[in-house]
């Protein structure tokens, strides 16, 4: 798991691609991006799959924030990024959620 950032001179924002590769993904099929970003919708930010297994998605985020996300891998277990940047526990549940801050 990892992301990468990619701050814009032209726009106030950060240009954010998040990695999960195969064995992070536990093989999965599918994989979402889920957060703050995108309200926690389901349908919002599926991760592309590529050939050789991983999944990417790409992001803009607006700079100077804090958001929370995880990963929906076959829209059943959830995954943090364990590079997160720091982790805060979850309104819904025991667990944490990733934060990534750009």
């Amino acid at each position: 798991m990892s992301f990468k950032k990619q701050y814009l001179k032209s726009k106030p924002v950060c240009k954010v691609t998040f990695k999960l590769s195969k064995q992070e993904a536990r093989h999965a099929q599918s994989v979402r991006l889920l957060g703050d970003f995108n309200a926690w919708d389901s349908a919002a930010t599926p991760m592309k799959k590529l050939k050789n297994g991983d999944f990417t998605a790409t992001l803009e985020l607006p700079k100077d924030s804090q958001y929370q996300f995880r990963y929906l891998l076959d829209d059943k277990v959830w995954e943090n990024d364990w590079d997160a940047d720091t982790y805060v526990p979850s309104p819904l549940s025991l667990e944490d959620n990733s934060v990534i801050a750009v």
